[in-house]
């Protein structure tokens, strides 16, 4: 207890506990990671190219202190999620979903990661949208990545693919089902955020296998509606 108050905000709070577990800069990020699959500390490292070394060991023993993460016993210098870990999910969500209205253009040196790009699509997955329609296997390259992601009716499966993508645990729920169409595309970081949020007229997407139909059933399964500016009434009567 006495580490705890001494790095701790000083307040019985729910979000100041919380906090003071997960809100040391990178924490987020590494619990994000974890949540596409258990990931040992080179893959960490690889998918966060700016943390430095010590802070990330930092972060992964402070994580497992706190009861966040904790070792793979059967993969060398593996981590991986706790149930209380995986309980962050609707929390990185969330925030995923308020950072695109921030989001703001590529910065020089910036990337997109596998693991980043399968916390967006789960962001952006619209159930509701997607319940009734065909199963449908959509293949994603963002930039130098590549994901697979597999909507059948209300679920969602995402798999990176490709260069520097690994292994995934065993895809949940029933046996795969017969896709009844596909899409391919290819598209810049800024294009996906464009087609994400709306901000793109999806005919003009390279496409590399399926139609324009398909992109429109993407655009209406995949969807972050960006947090606008206040009216101008609402605006008048916060002044007031």
């Amino acid at each position: 207890m006495a580490t705890r108050a001494a790095r701790g905000f000083g307040q019985y709070s729910g979000a100041a506990r919380a906090l003071e577990r997960v809100g040391d800069r990178w924490a987020l990020l590494i619990v994000r990671d974890l949540l596409v699959g258990p990931r040992r500390y080179g893959d960490l490292k690889a998918g966060l190219p700016r943390i430095p070394t010590n802070i990330l060991s930092d972060r992964l023993r402070e994580l497992q202190e706190s009861g966040v993460v904790r070792r793979v016993p059967t993969v060398r210098g593996g981590y991986e999620l706790t149930a209380l870990g995986r309980a962050l999910e609707p929390v990185v969500v969330a925030l995923e979903r308020w950072g695109w209205s921030v989001l703001g253009e590529l910065a020089e040196g910036e990337l997109v990661t596998h693991d980043a790009l399968a916390v967006a699509l789960r962001a952006a997955f619209r159930p509701d949208a997607a319940a009734g329609m065909p199963p449908t296997e959509y293949v994603l390259h963002v930039g130098d990545v590549s994901v697979v992601a597999v909507v059948v009716d209300r679920t969602l499966d995402v798999v990176p693919i490709g260069p520097g993508a690994l292994p995934q645990p065993q895809r949940r729920g029933a046996p795969e089902a017969a896709f009844e169409s596909g899409l391919e595309l290819v598209i810049d970081p800024a294009g996906f955020r464009d087609l994400i949020s709306g901000g793109i007229d999806p005919g003009t997407v390279p496409i590399l296998a399926g139609d324009t139909e398909t992109v429109g059933r993407f655009t209406s399964t995949f969807r972050i509606d960006p947090v606008g500016p206040p009216t101008d009434a609402a605006a008048g009567a916060d002044a007031a």
